[in-house]
């Protein structure tokens, strides 16, 4: 984070937001649009049209080189090397001893070439941390903090890119999930990948910063008869957080390890990543789980509130990481971690909301799953 009186870093497409009446916050160093309208009204355009997302403040970086799938997994838990080109992974970079430094995605654009997407608030950590990695692999670490990264979610989403005049990406319709595809706007090449963080069907569009401001004019103007709104953060988080999906800072960080948060899975079997046989690990009987906790009424579990396992207790067996009344479900659901012993679904816990003790049911995560054609 910049020192308190360092001004926030603005988007390319700051003055599309200003134009729009956006609200802004500091997100680790940038200006961002929290919101443009309402929460509410974004978040359910997400889930029943489209949503315009400026995703500019996260990190983007490339390995170069014939080594470059190898010097991947030298840095990040999953297999790089058995990646196709044209597809992503979800995964992780770890400290020594398993906790989560940062959760990317890593795109295999060619043989020789992989994107990561990091977290803004990591950008630092994570280049420098894979190229220390990467030392003496015949591959090219290149930060690409000249690009912006515009996002389209929604049931409309593919509609909405399909009727976007100038944007050219050949067999859109046929773009699998986690799958990236070379594109074109006007005359500037892109990269476009069916990936998101809401739940939703959508897709992530890599440009260089210098043309972003021109793609999102072109977005909206495709997208809006359609039902596409331009959505900030506030929308993005209770959308994530509805489709269960842990935030750096919330449910991930490097006091936890992949297993806590039921990501052990990321963990490639074979990798010999800093990190990955500490994260191999059995969860240990003391270790907090990462549970789903749903409420009645209106009011919400926050970060940070303490977890009991009745009315009474005096000694928390659990915290929230992340909590929002539902916008699509219509009730309080959170994420938090929790003692072992009180994981379990359908096991009744209390949230203490300023002094008084909201029942919550422990359940599977996520919260809210969209249905598929």
């Amino acid at each position: 984070m910049p020192p308190e009186s360092s001004p926030s870093r603005p988007s390319p497409l700051q003055a599309e937001h200003e134009a729009a009446g956006a609200s802004f916050v500091d997100f680790a160093g940038w200006s961002m649009p929290v919101r443009f309208d309402s929460d509410l009204a974004e978040h359910r355009a997400v889930r029943e049209a489209a949503g315009l997302f400026d995703l500019s403040h996260m990190a983007q970086f490339t390995l170069t080189g014939p080594a470059a799938a190898e010097a991947a997994d030298h840095a990040l838990v999953s297999r790089v090397q058995d990646l196709e080109a044209g597809r992503a992974k979800y995964s992780l970079l770890l400290d020594d001893d398993g906790g989560v430094l940062d959760d990317v995605v890593v795109y295999r654009l060619a043989d020789d070439e992989v994107l990561v997407i990091a977290n803004a608030a990591n950008h630092d950590v994570v280049v420098r941390s894979v190229r220390e990695r990467v030392e003496g692999l015949d591959v090219i670490v290149t930060d690409l903090d000249d690009r912006a990264l515009i996002a389209v979610q929604g049931p409309q989403a593919a509609q909405v890119l399909a009727e976007t005049q100038g944007l050219e990406v050949d067999d859109l319709g046929s773009l699998g999930y986690y799958r990236i595809a070379a594109g074109s706007f006007g005359a500037t090449p892109v990269l476009l990948a069916r990936t998101g963080y809401t739940g939703e069907d959508g897709f992530e569009i890599s440009i260089p910063a210098s043309e972003a401001a021109a793609l999102w004019r072109a977005l909206r103007d495709a997208g809006e008869p359609l039902g596409l709104v331009a959505a900030g953060l506030a929308a993005r988080d209770t959308l994530r957080l509805e489709a269960g999906m842990p935030l750096y800072g919330h449910e991930l960080g490097t006091s936890i390890r992949p297993p806590q948060a039921a990501l052990a899975r990321v963990v490639a079997a074979s990798s010999t990543a800093p990190g990955a046989e500490a994260a191999r690990s059995p969860l240990g009987p003391d270790e907090r789980r990462l549970v789903g906790l749903v409420g009645e009424g209106r009011r919400a579990p926050r970060a940070g509130y303490a977890v009991f396992p009745d009315e009474s207790a005096t000694d928390p067996i659990g915290e929230i990481t992340s909590g929002a009344l539902s916008p699509t479900l219509g009730h309080p659901i959170a994420m938090a971690y929790v003692d072992p012993a009180s994981a379990a679904s359908d096991t009744t816990l209390y949230v203490d909301l300023r002094g008084s003790r909201l029942p919550v049911t422990v359940v599977s995560l996520p919260f809210y799953r969209r249905k598929k054609d």
